[in-house]
């Protein structure tokens, strides 16, 4: 893959073999964020798990102190007083049925999150096979299928963050921007981390957390300290 100017650059500020401490990390890599755009901290997270077993899954959500630096769109699937309280709270769009095509047929994928009441699942359902792949499957475990639908979409709004495992039992979350100070990502990492450890699947044996690395958009990879990490806990 052939790298930009700015990331070979960058690459030579750090070792990229080293573990740093959190601190170190964070520093870095807002450093190395030298693109024209406010990039976005991710955290990608290795861990021991498999996720072919259901007993080894991570999946949940957590809410970053200091958000995510972006607007997140919301849709919700309800219908009657509870579509009513859902445009109160905020959502960017309700509806039911009538949505299904649009998003199926044409193509439609203007949000980033998927609220929904119990009662409108069975609708929801019908469209696994195009929000699924996306992510936007709504999942009791991360407070998307719930009746307080305003809380829901507060939360979200505040910057909840949905983690769970890849294929190859990653987990990538953004962390906020290159334009948050350094406290603001180190308090958002705190949050994410401490949900991460309280979310360890009891079935699993072996390492939890094999590595740890934050990255912006455009720059390179910055590892974690784990062992550092896991003792402070």
């Amino acid at each position: 893959m052939k790298r930009g100017k700015k990331y070979l650059d960058a690459v030579k500020t750090f070792d990229k073999a080293a573990q740093f401490d959190k601190e170190e990390a964070i520093s870095l890599v807002k450093k190395n964020a030298v693109a024209k755009f406010d990039e976005t901290i991710e955290c990608h997270i290795r861990t021991g798990c498999d996720g072919r077993h259901a007993d080894q899954q991570i999946r949940g959500a957590v809410v970053l102190p200091n958000g995510t630096g972006k607007t997140v769109r919301v849709l919700v699937f309800a219908k009657g007083p509870k579509a009513d309280e859902a445009l109160a709270a905020g959502a960017d769009y309700v509806g039911g049925e009538e949505l299904i095509p649009k998003i199926q047929n044409d193509g439609w994928f203007e949000f980033d999150v998927v609220v929904a009441t119990p009662d409108m699942m069975g609708v929801v359902g019908r469209l696994g096979r195009v929000l699924g792949p996306k992510g936007l499957m709504p999942n009791p475990k991360a407070g998307t299928v719930t009746m307080d639908v305003t809380k829901a979409i507060e939360e979200i709004k505040a910057g909840k963050i949905e983690y769970r495992l890849d294929k190859a039992n990653i987990v990538h979350v953004p962390v906020g921007k290159a334009s948050f100070t350094e406290e603001q990502l180190s308090q958002n990492f705190d949050a994410l981390f401490d949900a991460i450890m309280k979310a360890k699947p009891a079935a699993l044996k072996g390492t939890y957390l094999k590595s740890i690395t934050l990255t912006s958009t455009m720059g390179p990879g910055v590892k974690l300290n784990v062992t550092k990490l896991t003792n402070v806990q």
